[in-house]
This record gives C-alpha cells, structure tokens and sequence, in this order.
C-alpha cells in the first residue's frame, strides 16, 4: 500500500524551518476545522487524484542532494499506517523529515519518535481547551490532544506549538490559558488567519483577521510562557 498523496510542493523554503525542502500534501482529516484552508483535502479528497508513492520518491532522488528534506502535511498524515514506511524510504535517501500533525494520534507519533524518523514536528493548537472541540468542528476527547502535547514535550528533536489566530477562537484569555497548559514548551507560534481563500464553513469568509500588530501584543503576551515565541503572517 502507498501513502495517500493528493498533492506536492516540490520546493519550500517556508515549511520546513532552515530547510530548503518539498511539502508533500496527505488527503482525509478527522477534523472539521471551520477556517481550514485545505477543504478539499478533507471533505473531497476522494475526488482528487491520488499521487503514486514512486513518483514522489523517485523526484526526491534526483533532488536529494539540494534538497534537504520534506514536510509531510495535510489533512492529517497519522490517521495513515503507509506513513511508517513511506518515511523510512525517504530517510534511507539521507532527508530529514519534518511532520505536521493535529495530535489526534499520539501511538503514531510515539513510534515515529521512538523510531527516529522524523527530525522536525509542528503539531497545532486550535484553540484553550473549553474552545477546543468548537475550533475543530468535531467532539474529540481533549485527553487524547494532551497526550500527544506531552509526547512531543518530551521528546528530543525540534518542535513547535502553532494557533492560526482566528479570532473567534483566539483572544487574550484564551491566549493566557493555552500559556498555561504548553508552558515551558520550546517553540509557540502565532499564525495570521486568512479569510481570502475557501474554507469548511463559508461564514468565515465573513470573519476578518487581527490586524498585524495586535498578533505581535498576543505574542508579548505569552512570551513569559515559552522559551521562544514567533509570528507568522
């Protein structure tokens, strides 16, 4: 079986943090994040082709030797067992691998920790926890998140925490309570919120970003809760 790829960015130098890398996009979500900027990843994957795992690893063989690893996004790469091997291809070409999850599945991360195949994982933080299950449109047990939250905490590569700043999930007590819960974490970034592309739910396309300096006093804000705080936009 291959990994169920439904899209690549040959070149980044945005996705993987000081890495000239390829994004490689995985189809299906168990999340239903209304602001979610990849919808046909979620809901219409099956309508997309899929990318035959060969053709990727056979581009990542001619360019192993300038580029210096992938992302691996989505949709939600752990809800995926092919991801396991499809990883130990690519780390058998000399690639770092950085993956981006939601944290639904912290087994999977586990064992792709344990195992040493990935170098790099940005998992994100929707929201605090009372507004979690509204900001990804599903009922999931906050237990679970925690767990992976945990995981990550203790492992020993890079990682990041990362909230798209939607308003209606994010403000200064929100931002105060998801402080407390990742504090002490390495890395926590703010990203802009966009409502200039499709989304899950169209009502967002009504709901308007911060503006840019207030993303930066959020930032302020948690800084004494982080070791490093950044903002994306």
């Amino acid at each position: 079986m291959s990994l169920y790829i439904k899209g690549v960015q040959k070149t980044t130098m945005i996705d993987f943090p000081g890495k000239l890398a390829a994004t490689i996009f995985v189809g299906k979500c168990n999340f239903r994040c209304p602001f979610c900027h990849n919808p046909e990843l979620v809901l219409r994957h099956e309508k997309l082709p899929t990318i035959p795992e060969e053709e990727i690893l056979d581009f990542l063989k001619e360019r192993k030797d300038w580029l210096d690893g992938i992302c691996i996004t989505g949709g939600e790469p752990t809800l995926h067992k092919e991801l396991i091997p499809f990883i130990e291809k690519v780390k058998a070409l000399g690639l770092e691998v950085k993956l981006d999850t939601n944290g639904s599945n912290p087994e999977m991360v586990k064992h792709l920790l344990e195992k040493n195949l990935i170098d790099y994982i940005a998992m994100d933080i929707k929201s605090d926890k009372e507004h979690y299950n509204a900001a990804i449109g599903v009922n999931f047990p906050i237990q679970i998140i925690e767990q992976t939250v945990s995981i990550i905490r203790n492992s020993d590569i890079d990682y990041e925490f990362r909230t798209t700043v939607v308003p209606t999930f994010y403000n200064e007590a929100i931002a105060k309570n998801i402080g407390e819960w990742l504090k002490g974490s390495k890395l926590y970034v703010l990203q802009q919120y966009n409502n200039e592309h499709a989304m899950i739910d169209e009502k967002f396309l009504n709901i308007f970003p911060y503006p840019e300096d207030k993303l930066y006093k959020f930032a302020e804000l948690v800084k004494p809760y982080f070791k490093k705080v950044e903002v994306r936009v």
